[in-house]
């Protein structure tokens, strides 16, 4: 029997419960987050002895998800405001602890190796196009940009009936990578986690920028250390940790 994602949920839920400890700090950040912050941690836990980063990665609104059904979670950090305005008006994060960390940029990718010209939207609406990689818009924040990129190009009923919706922005990065489809809707960082497997096509033009929010989480059991946690990410030697990875200043 397949899992559903209630199932799957659950699985999460009861997983961070059991590693959620005094002196810990349990981050839910995005996918897109994921190599950055796995550094970020470890440099955290090197200038704060005896305190563990938990990271739990995934798309921003899965992650809402959990949080929302209990998750013992002290920090949230997504890809995309709204989720984050979606975590305020549920009472699931401390208002005055939210702030802007990182920027990012939308780009398309195809495998390194792909001989297909594409130089604009328009282009994926070739016929020897078949597959191109969009996070599900309903809960990641990738998909939404991508959606509204396509929409404002008046492209989104030609694409989406290419799209293999993923779920989350790592996974559309997979997929592209082992040329199961021809091209995909990523980050910029993720698409320089893989240079030697996936090239950028070109970058997506947006009305609004990619901004990530940080926030506290109202039902932390470990609220000094969620509040060290995001002053650390906000510094000099966060945001050059960040930076490292590609992340612009907010």
């Amino acid at each position: 029997m397949k899992p559903t994602l209630n199932s799957i949920a659950s699985a999460i839920l009861l997983i961070l419960s059991n590693l959620a400890a005094a002196g810990n700090v349990t981050v839910s950040a995005a996918a897109s987050l994921t190599n950055a912050f796995k550094d970020l941690a470890q440099s955290f836990e090197g200038q704060h002895p005896g305190t563990k980063v938990l990271l739990n990665v995934g798309a921003s609104g899965a992650l809402l998800q959990q949080i929302a059904k209990g998750a013992p979670v002290d920090v949230f950090a997504s890809a995309d405001q709204e989720t984050m305005d979606q975590a305020f008006k549920q009472g699931l994060i401390v208002a005055n602890s939210r702030h802007n960390f990182v920027r990012n940029a939308l780009v398309l990718i195809v495998p390194f190796d792909s001989k297909l010209a594409i130089k604009r939207l328009r282009d994926l609406s070739q016929s020897r196009i078949d597959k191109v990689a969009i996070g599900k818009p309903a809960s990641v924040p990738v998909g939404r940009y991508t959606q509204a990129a396509l929409e404002t190009a008046n492209l989104w009923s030609v694409i989406r009936a290419k799209a293999i919706n993923t779920q989350n922005v790592r996974q559309s990065l997979d997929y592209v990578a082992r040329g199961e489809v021809e091209a995909g809707f990523v980050y910029a960082t993720d698409a320089a986690v893989m240079p030697d497997k996936v090239k950028v096509a070109f970058t997506v033009p947006l009305n609004s920028a990619i901004s990530y929010p940080i926030a506290a989480s109202t039902s932390s059991s470990n609220a000094k250390e969620a509040k060290s946690f995001i002053e650390y990410v906000l510094s000099p030697a966060g945001q050059t940790i960040l930076g490292k990875y590609g992340f612009l200043k907010p």
